[in-house]
């Protein structure tokens, strides 16, 4: 923040009347790619996310500086003329919530000026965009004395991604960012936003979040190809069953109407959106129950299901996991969309050193590539310092 905080000066002047925030960075603990299919997802904040210094300036302009990105030098537009442009690059995310803010009906009649930082590694599935809107909502809540209330910022959080940036994620990535509460997971029902936190007691073992290096674009085709297929198998399975979403499906329902899905990859597709989500369901009793054992081997069985069902692992992440199982974590699985990215793995804090080497070294020999590992804590969610 004290880096930061001469950033901001040498960029904006001098360092009078600012205020600073965070938004932390997400992973999903289990439930993927039940999201966008009103089912239920099971994410946590992290301890690393996106800083950021602000102020009100006192005429229309916004002016936005990364350190993540200092080539790129200050984006600067203005606050009446709000719109995309693919030379804003990663400015888009927060111009975006402004935008959306102000079509709300929010008042934002002045530019302001915002200095950012974040340390979640780019392109490795823990939504870093996510945390750069929510960390923008924040600021323009406060120095703007708007009064949003946190579950309305998360939703115009996701409708700046998907309408003012043009990608059509779920709102899962903002909601644990805009809700998250330190050592709690959030289990949240993605059609209703009902949620519920749920303590996470890890005394002897610690999250530890494997980096593929292998980038993975969200707006990928797969992704889109994927939901097209879930909704297929949808209007397939609603010639028999009553069910708005795949998440109002059970297993039980599944298996007897299956065969109504005539094209195996769809069948495939839905087998695992509905299994994961009672997956889900079944992994936060069993935390509940204290049993840490049981829910890592649910971890385990999410990931076989996204390789082998939803197709969306691919060699690196398969790699990263199989070599997680074989180094005795607790579980451990892939997180966020797929084809790259990260694991998320729970492992006995004595075995922390061992684990990252024996993975480390797996990872190198069958892919060539070397992952990185952090060792993260469950923070709280988006707010003002």
């Amino acid at each position: 923040m004290e880096e930061l905080q001469q950033i901001f000066v040498q960029t904006f002047g001098d360092g009078e009347h600012t205020n600073s925030f965070f938004a932390p960075g997400r992973v999903n603990l289990i439930g993927e790619h039940t999201d966008y299919n009103g089912g239920h997802v099971f994410p946590c904040a992290l301890s690393l996310g996106t800083y950021a210094i602000a102020r009100k300036r006192n005429d229309d302009q916004v002016k936005l500086y990364s350190m993540n990105f200092p080539d790129q030098g200050v984006i600067l537009t203005s606050i009446n003329q709000l719109a995309y442009s693919k030379d804003q690059d990663w400015a888009n995310y927060p111009l975006g919530v402004a935008s959306v803010f102000k079509e709300a009906g929010y008042s934002i009649d002045t530019g302001v000026e915002v200095a950012f930082y974040g340390n979640i590694p780019n392109g490795a599935g823990l939504s870093s965009s996510a945390s750069i809107e929510l960390v923008m909502g924040v600021i323009l809540n406060e120095l703007f004395h708007l009064d949003i209330d946190r579950v309305e910022m998360i939703r115009l959080a996701q409708k700046a991604e998907n309408q003012f940036v043009g990608v059509n994620c779920g709102i899962m990535d903002q909601f644990a960012i805009g809700m998250g509460k330190q050592d709690q997971a959030i289990l949240l029902n993605c059609e209703t936003l009902d949620y519920q936190l749920t303590p996470i007691q890890l005394e002897e073992e610690v999250l530890i979040i494997a980096n593929t290096n292998k980038r993975r674009g969200l707006a990928d085709s797969k992704y889109n190809e994927r939901r097209t297929q879930c909704e297929e198998a949808l209007r397939t399975l609603k010639q028999e069953l009553k069910a708005e979403t795949l998440g109002d499906i059970t297993s039980r329902q599944f298996e007897e109407t299956k065969h109504l899905i005539k094209d195996e990859a769809v069948k495939k597709r839905a087998k695992h959106v509905i299994y994961e989500n009672e997956r889900t369901l079944q992994a936060v009793e069993k935390l509940n129950s204290g049993d840490l054992a049981s829910f890592g081997r649910l971890m385990n069985e999410s990931h076989r299901s996204l390789r082998d069902d939803y197709e969306v692992t691919g060699k690196e992440l398969d790699t990263l996991a199989e070599a997680a199982w074989e180094s005795g974590a607790v579980g451990a699985r892939m997180t966020g969309a797929g084809f790259g990215g990260c694991t998320i793995n729970i492992v006995k804090q004595n075995d922390v050193q061992s684990f990252i080497n024996q993975v480390g070294n797996l990872y190198r020999q069958e892919t060539q590539l070397t992952a990185e590992f952090y060792v993260v804590e469950i923070g709280d969610g988006a707010r003002k310092l």
